[in-house]
């Protein structure tokens, strides 16, 4: 048999809705723990990491088949003006990590007087 063991670093596919008073994010991450995901908010962007590895089990005997990948993943994505960064939270459950961001209330721009 034949191991074959491929290195990649994967894009987890997500979605963005928005609603009147926040944004949600849901991104899918299938066979990961909520303490090996990292997310972070720095600089205008939301940033969603992480890393799985394989089970310390497989450090003896052989392995005749592995398909499952083991892997870093990331995904950025940049928020409009008019959140609040203070009052994001996030949940992870049966593979989702789930992120809500609130949506400031005041207006992001202003008016400017001629003179």
């Amino acid at each position: 048999m034949c191991n074959v063991v491929i290195e990649v670093s994967r894009i987890p596919p997500l979605d963005v809705h928005e609603v009147d008073k926040e944004f949600v994010v849901n991104a899918e991450l299938p066979g990961v723990t909520k303490e090996q995901i990292n997310l972070d908010v720095r600089d205008g962007a939301l940033y969603i990491s992480g890393e799985t590895k394989q089970d310390e089990n497989y450090n003896e005997g052989n392995t005749h088949i592995q398909e499952r990948c083991y892997d870093v993943f990331s995904r950025t994505i940049t928020l409009p003006r008019n959140v609040k960064a203070e009052g994001i939270c996030a949940k992870y459950e049966n593979g989702i990590l789930e992120v809500k961001i609130p949506k400031d209330d005041k207006p992001s721009g202003m008016r400017i007087d001629i003179k």
